[in-house]
């Protein structure tokens, strides 16, 4: 398995989230899970985000734990790119 390594730049947001779609050639879908306090009630709310991340070699499947960075605009949608793979889905 020749993992893809790819550095944040200084500046540059890292997230770790969940594959959730790779039926795209070349891109997948990754859900990114954040948790914020409510500014009122002072509890912790969980917020998912989806992003479309670039996988130049269609390497990470659905379930994977993954690692993407921030990149330039790749088309419409997709402005992050694939990373590492962190954790395979079993």
């Amino acid at each position: 398995m020749a993992e893809q390594l790819v550095k944040a730049k200084k500046g540059k947001k890292e997230f770790v989230g969940l594959v959730k779609s790779d039926k795209m050639d070349k891109t997948i879908v990754v859900a990114v899970e954040t948790t914020t306090l409510h500014p009122l009630y002072k509890k912790y709310v969980r917020r998912i985000k989806k992003v479309k991340a670039h996988d130049q070699t269609n390497e990470a499947k659905i379930g994977d734990r993954v690692r993407v960075v921030e990149c330039r605009p790749l088309s419409k949608d997709k402005c992050w790119k694939l990373a590492a793979i962190v954790e395979r889905a079993q």
